[in-house]
Order: structure tokens, then sequence, then C-alpha cells
């Protein structure tokens, strides 16, 4: 992975990666009740330049807007109290896809900055975008436009996009050609014998992609159902709290319509009106009424 990431920032002039180390693999939320944002790999440069890199399968995410939402949370980040803005260091964004999303061109790698807009030259060196589109590689490589042998990154993404996830197989005759270079390459060579435990040959690589998909498979199960329940259970307590909220309404209601009779009826009957003229003024039965008469109301009087 290091000499892959090395060839590509190679393209714009960065340093070299010395060493993968994980820095972080949380970015976006400055609270603990924020929504967390899980990066893929967060490495630095020797010259201490940080990268951000995200390998997406499928495309769900608008991944332009979901690169730069990750870049400015590593970029912000890093400020910490006593530190001034020129301390910060540039935070390159790193995307490889097995999709295309830029229909203006025909590479695979493209590479974007900040410049000013009529005589072009770079605001600053603190962005970095790149943006790798697998199905292009691959076209180029077929029509025979990718030259891998002379090509450090063209050979490194090429043995990331060996296997056709859609078919689940191995492009056999990429595997034969990068076995090819790799008896010349020796970090190719490694990472033949040793890259997520795989062997040199097509077989292990179906079976190892085949063992990740049903773990994969299996935590999604698990998480899926850990979801549909606890929607049922939200579902479950806003439902109750509709139907309490409701008879609880039509309780009120009928106490307080309950209140206003009674309070009606005494004030009639204080006027001097007869219990028969209340009941058709009230509409309630004249038994009604003398119940109440007879009855203490809240503002009676020992």
């Amino acid at each position: 992975m290091p000499n892959g990431l090395n060839a590509i920032l190679q393209r714009t002039g960065r340093e070299r990666i010395l060493d993968i180390s994980f820095a972080s693999n949380e970015a976006g939320g400055e609270h603990e009740e924020d929504k967390q944002s899980r990066l893929d790999l967060l490495v630095t440069t020797g010259s201490g330049d940080w990268l951000n890199v995200e390998i997406q399968f499928t495309d769900k995410y608008d991944m332009v807007k979901r690169s730069m939402y990750y870049w400015s949370g590593v970029y912000r980040s890093q400020l910490r109290r006593r530190m001034g803005y020129r301390e910060l260091r540039p935070v390159i964004a790193i995307n490889l896809m097995n999709f295309n999303i830029f229909t203006q061109t025909e590479q695979f790698h493209t590479t974007y900055h900040l410049y000013e807009d009529r005589e072009k030259f770079k605001l600053t060196d603190m962005m970095e975008f790149h943006f790798i589109e697998m199905p292009k590689l691959l076209s180029a490589w077929k029509e025979e436009r990718l030259d891998p042998w002379n090509d450090v990154l063209a050979r490194w993404l090429l043995l990331l996009g060996i296997v056709d996830t859609r078919k689940d197989e191995v492009y056999k005759d990429i595997f034969k050609e990068l076995e090819e270079i790799a008896m010349n390459d020796e970090t190719l060579r490694e990472a033949f014998h040793s890259w997520e435990g795989l062997s040199a040959t097509p077989d292990e690589v179906r079976a190892y992609q085949a063992r990740m998909k049903h773990i994969i498979d299996e935590e999604a199960a698990v998480r899926e159902a850990e979801l549909r329940a606890k929607e049922a259970e939200l579902e479950g307590e806003r439902r109750g709290e509709a139907r309490g909220e409701a008879r609880g309404e039509a309780r009120g209601e009928a106490r307080g319509k309950k209140e206003a009779t009674e309070r009606m009826v005494r004030n009639m009957l204080a006027m001097g009106m007869t219990p028969a003229d209340v009941a058709r003024a009230a509409e309630i039965s004249e038994s009604e009424v003398v119940g109440i008469q007879e009855s203490k109301g809240p503002d009676s009087a020992e």
C-alpha cells in the first residue's frame, strides 16, 4: 500500500510516505453526541502532510462533496490551543472508486487544487484532491493505453483492481502480466505473497474475497436486525404515546365541559331561575340540575 500511495503522491511532487500509521479513524464530530464519520485510512508523510484515503466500491454518495466533508474535518482537527494557523499541514484526499464519476475526461487519475480563475496560479498547497476511477483504468489497460511495466502507479492500481467484484472473479490476464512484472519488482512480488494474506493464485484470491464477503454480509445482517428492532421499539413508543395523548385529551375535554356546565347551572340558579328553566337553558335534565344544586362546587363555601 505505501508504494501505491507514494506513486500517487509523486504525480504532484509530494513527499513519500515513510510508513503507514493510523493517526485516527474518526472525523466529523466535535462533540460526543455529534454523528461520527469513519475514514478508511488516515496517514502522514515524511514532511507531516496528512493523507485521507477512501476506498468506495459502490456509487452510494456524492463523492466530491463527501471527500470535501472529510477533508475539512481532518484539516480542522489539526488546530490546537496555542497553535498558529501557519502550523497547519496540508491534507491530501485520495479517493479510489470502483465506478466513474467524471464524464469530462477519460483520465483514470485526476487531481484538483485551488487556483485563481483568470491567471491560474495556485492559492495554496493545503488542499489537494485525487480521484481514481478504476473502470477507466481497466479500460485503458484493455485498450493498451496503459503501461504497467514502466508506470509504478498503473501496476499498483491494477493490483487493487485485479478482482472483478461484479462477477467475483480474478482478471487472469491482469494477474498474469503483474506476475511477470513482479519478477523484476521486489515490492510487487512481496505484495503477491502477503497483500491481505493472499497467495499468488487466482483461486486463493477468489476464496479470500468469498470469505470477506461472507463476513461482511454476516455483520451487515446483524446490524440490520439491530436497526429494525430499534425502529420497531421506537414506533411502538410513538404509537403508545399517541394513544395516551388522545385518551388524555378526550378525558380533559369531557372534564372541562362538565365543569363549565356546572358553573353555568349554579350561576343561573343563583339568579333565581327555577331548575326546570335552567335545565332547558343548559340542555340537560332537571334531575341533573337538582344534583348540581345539591352538590358542593369548587367555589362553594363551607
